[in-house]
């Protein structure tokens, strides 16, 4: 963990075949990025992995924070590191991502990170579920990573680019939703 309520943390995760965690010094960037919008957010973390980007997000002030992964391993290694943690703000949902947006949405959500497997054309599809289940929050900042050598396809017309990276093989984009 970098900063917040369990800053210098270690989360032990294993290696897990199409999981891909984001590397630190991509976290560190987006959450220098994101320091003023975390205290207080309801944050929604798409394709967890090993949900590090959620549970940053939790150790630095987030008030709600909701793991979705699909992954059994993952999520059995996620449950582990949440325990460990006390981790009472956060939620881990074992479920699709696909299915799971496209719900009707009980709240809208201030921060999002969509950080799907690379290469399988989830962006799109996540993109307009989000848009179409008002899952972002008026002003909700969400968080694309995706491999650098590609852009995030079909974005909507009221979300502002804010940041873009490219560290190593990950583009990162931060946008806003002023919609």
């Amino acid at each position: 963990m970098i900063a917040g309520e369990w800053r210098s943390r270690k989360i032990s995760f294993p290696a897990i075949d199409s999981l891909r965690p984001t590397p630190d010094r991509v976290r560190e960037s987006l959450f220098n990025w994101l320091r003023f919008d975390i205290e207080g957010a309801k944050c929604l973390d798409l394709f967890a992995g090993s949900g590090i980007l959620g549970i940053e997000a939790a150790s630095r002030g987030a008030d709600q924070v909701v793991l979705v992964e699909h992954n059994t391993h993952a999520c059995r290694f996620i449950a582990k590191n949440l325990e460990r943690l006390v981790a009472r703000r956060i939620e881990l949902r074992q479920q699709n991502v696909e299915a799971f947006l496209a719900r009707d949405t009980p709240q809208a959500y201030d921060l999002i990170f969509l950080d799907p497997p690379f290469r399988q054309g989830l962006i799109p599809v996540c993109i307009e579920a989000i848009e179409q289940q008002r899952w972002a929050a008026n002003g909700a900042k969400i968080y694309i990573e995706i491999e650098a050598d590609a852009k995030p396809e079909i974005i909507p017309a009221d979300w502002y680019l804010l940041k873009y990276k490219k560290a190593g093989a990950v583009g990162s984009y931060l946008y806003e939703n002023k919609g």
